[in-house]
């Protein structure tokens, strides 16, 4: 593939952004030198599924990359990214939190992390429920984990063609974050990003109020 394209797709998809939601490029799947065009295109914050993956690139491409990490993440493999990782998008369990939060500390760090919430139907996906996410949020959380930043929700729309239900899910979930936001803003300080919506839906989750949307194929399609 041409630079030129992943360069004019990565401008394509910035431009119906807009100013309000940031684009990450998922690099999962992608040769190295696809990854450096998007690079060289001006773009810096990419996001990688599993840990194996991010840290073989990590280690070969440009050193001022923001990495994301956005897949399942077990506990065992906290310390392998807490050094450099710029956030977390996948916390699902407080076994997770206490483990990020200890491995941070180790590298006098405060790591972002977003808090993933299960709306899609495929029994699947990782994520809390609301419940779970409702104990989450109203605990002291800066003060039981002070080397963790809780910086907001991220989620995934089930996999489906029904526009509606994406619609649905995802205006779901901006509900939810809206409450948190609203209600517990002194034990959720930094509460402000909503990342949900990926290369199949991410109008969708533009214009429901994403902060942040996780894209790949679209930026490497042809």
């Amino acid at each position: 593939m041409h630079c030129e394209t992943i360069s004019k797709n990565i401008a394509k998809i910035k431009d119906e952004l807009g100013n309000h939601c940031k684009l990450i490029v998922v690099s999962k799947y992608r040769s190295l030198a696809e990854i450096q065009c998007a690079y060289d295109a001006g773009h810096r914050v990419f996001a990688e599924n599993r840990v194996q993956a991010l840290l073989e690139r990590k280690e070969v491409l440009p050193n001022d990359i923001e990495w994301h990490l956005i897949g399942h993440l077990q506990k065992n493999k906290v310390k392998y990214i807490a050094p450099f990782i710029a956030m977390i998008h996948a916390v699902d369990s407080i076994a997770l939190l206490e483990e990020i939060n200890k491995h941070a500390k180790k590298h006098q760090r405060v790591i972002p992390c977003l808090l993933q919430l299960h709306i899609a139907q495929e029994d699947t996906k990782f994520g809390l429920n609301l419940d779970e996410l409702n104990s989450f949020v109203t605990k002291d959380l800066t003060k039981l984990y002070p080397n963790v930043l809780i910086n907001g929700l991220m989620a995934m729309a089930s996999n489906t063609s029904n526009v509606q239900q994406i619609r649905d899910e995802f205006n779901q979930v901006a509900v939810i974050y809206k409450n948190i936001k609203d209600n517990l803003k002194s034990n959720v300080p930094y509460f402000n990003e909503l990342s949900i919506g990926m290369s199949s839906d991410y109008l969708i989750a533009k214009n429901t109020g994403s902060t942040m949307v996780r894209i790949g194929s679209k930026i490497f399609e042809s």
